[in-house]
């Protein structure tokens, strides 16, 4: 059996090692620094014998070596170099020590947290979280907050191997056997928040310690003090599945322009208000009781012009009823029902028992309001379900108030034909 030395020993970029076995593409060594994908973390990248490495994963309790092309020239029993690529293994150590601090920074934001597993991609890393509330935006701020003081607090970062006995009296330690299969031993369970508890032994757990912030079982690479991570950029905040929420961030280059472009983007929106960054906020929220009051006076005016137009339709008898028809222009159908309604409801003065109003095309859409204290016998409905019977389109409604669309005729068409069933 045999297993990699990355966890233990990060830093290690070369080595030798003696080939136990070659298979086509495939080889395993004797010992090996590179690590195998695992609980969220990807293989690495680089060269052996001068091949690059594809993929590297754990087999049958072998580190399995996937090279881009075979070897024809190792055999079993050679010493072959290993070089593993030093920035693509920096930048994994960083990500995923920052999604502990990010953890544990979660630790402190929401209540009965739970940990549901994490990713690292080239871009972004992503952490799923359980809690009894979802995170919200202020949420993933202070989670942002709280992760880059624990990188300027340089807090150091280590890891041992001990018993499962040993980890479970750990208080506050996170681990789980379907996320971090890396750090138990073959055969074993896990304990503790988040973890399920069956076929736990001794036989050994990896534990990763992030001083006085944050403790999990971890088999992951990790850098030795947490201001080498650098910022730490929050993305993104989604819900995967219920009770999840999934926390994207972000470390190294992306972070940093991610950070650049924010901080462009609040200094453009502080130019635009006539503000500075510290004034922004305050100014935002003016901006928006002003255009919440513009839009109250704009909604107000729009009924008050609409109910003017509505009362210059012309009347017919349609079945018995004074109903009043006509065209409207650059409205939505919902506009139209508190103006239609205010005209039928306005007693010995409403000019109809009924108003329809059509609107334009190329799909028309048709509004009937019916006024239920009127002595002729008309419903809305009744209007839409013949309109639609004729000229094709969907709607419903009530006795008063009623609405279709989709229609298949000029809006005129319809009108005339309304006006012709006197």
């Amino acid at each position: 059996m045999t297993a990699s030395r990355a966890p233990a020993e990060p830093t290690v970029r070369q080595f030798e090692a003696a080939v136990e076995r070659v298979d086509g593409h495939e080889i395993v060594l004797e010992d090996t620094y590179f690590y195998a994908e695992s609980g969220g973390q990807p293989a690495d990248r680089g060269t052996l014998a001068g091949i690059v490495v594809d993929d590297v994963q754990e087999r049958d309790g072998e580190v399995v070596h996937v090279l881009a092309e075979e070897p024809t020239d190792v055999v079993t029993g050679d010493s072959v170099a290993g070089v593993i690529d030093d920035h693509f293994r920096t930048y994994c150590m960083r990500a995923h020590t920052a999604s502990h601090v990010l953890y544990g920074a979660a630790r402190r934001v929401c209540d009965g947290l739970g940990y549901a597993g994490f990713d690292i991609s080239p871009e972004k890393v992503r952490v799923d979280l359980t809690a009894e509330e979802p995170l919200d935006d202020d949420d993933l701020v202070e989670l942002e907050r709280l992760a880059n003081r624990a990188v300027w607090d340089s807090l150091s970062v280590r890891w041992e191997t001990m018993s499962a006995t040993e980890a479970r009296a750990i208080e506050g330690i996170a681990f789980n056997d379907r996320t971090e299969e890396g750090a138990m031993a073959e055969g074993e369970g896990a304990t503790g928040e988040g973890a399920t508890g069956e076929g736990t032994t001794d036989e050994g757990v990896r534990v990763v310690t992030v001083e006085g912030w944050d403790v999990a079982a971890c088999g992951g690479t990790h850098v030795e003090n947490t201001a080498e991570i650098g910022t730490i950029e929050t993305l993104d905040r989604s819900n995967p599945g219920k009770g999840v929420t999934r926390v994207e961030f972000a470390v190294g280059p992306t972070a940093i322009d991610r950070d650049a472009a924010v901080h462009a983007a609040a200094l453009n929106a502080a130019k635009v208000v006539n503000s500075d960054i510290d004034g922004l906020v305050s100014s935002i929220d003016r901006l928006r009781e002003e255009n919440e009051r513009l839009e109250a006076e704009l909604q107000e005016a729009t009924a008050a012009r609409l109910t003017s137009r509505l009362r210059e339709f012309e009347t017919t008898d349609v079945d018995g009823a004074r109903v009043a028809v006509g065209t409207v222009d650059g409205v939505d159908p919902n506009d139209l029902r508190e103006p239609a309604e205010t005209v039928v409801g306005d007693g010995g003065d409403a000019p109809a028992d009924a108003l329809v109003a059509v609107g334009p095309g190329p799909a028309p859409f048709v509004v009937v309001a019916a006024d239920p204290e009127a002595s002729a016998d008309i419903e809305a409905g009744a209007v839409v379900d013949a309109v639609t019977d004729e000229f094709g389109g969907g709607g419903g409604g009530g006795p008063t108030f009623a609405q279709g669309g989709g229609l298949d005729a000029d809006p005129e068409g319809i009108v005339d034909w309304l006006r012709e069933r006197e």
